[in-house]
């Protein structure tokens, strides 16, 4: 069984930065890919950026320039630092990891003020 666990989120300005972590445990193989997508008020679910454990990465193109996505594989947990943040970041933002099937954390709230 598998469980993601993210923390990071908050209301930050416009121009600020956070960084998202998620954690994941379990039953968790070796060649993964773990991203971060998001939800925003009355929107479907957004690809935000994803990295594989080889360390191969997508981005959005609307985050691309402003968004790190990093992993430390010994951890099992994923990074997303996102700088310069704006009023339409504003969403609740989901761990993702894709193994042989597909896992979601419960998702934490990022509120960027303008």
């Amino acid at each position: 069984q598998v469980q993601l666990v993210e923390s990071g989120g908050g209301l930050v300005q416009a121009g600020g930065s956070l960084r998202l972590s998620c954690a994941a445990s379990g039953s968790i193989f070796s060649i993964n890919i773990m991203g971060w997508y998001r939800q925003a008020p009355g929107k479907e679910r957004e690809l935000v950026a994803t990295m594989s454990s080889g360390g191969i990465t997508n981005y959005s193109d609307s985050v691309k320039g402003r968004f790190t996505i990093s992993r430390d594989n010994a951890k099992n947990t994923v990074y997303l630092q996102m700088n310069s943040l704006e009023p339409k970041d504003t969403a609740v933002y989901y761990c993702n990891l894709l193994i042989q099937k597909s896992y979601w954390g419960k998702g934490t709230l990022v509120t960027v003020s303008s």
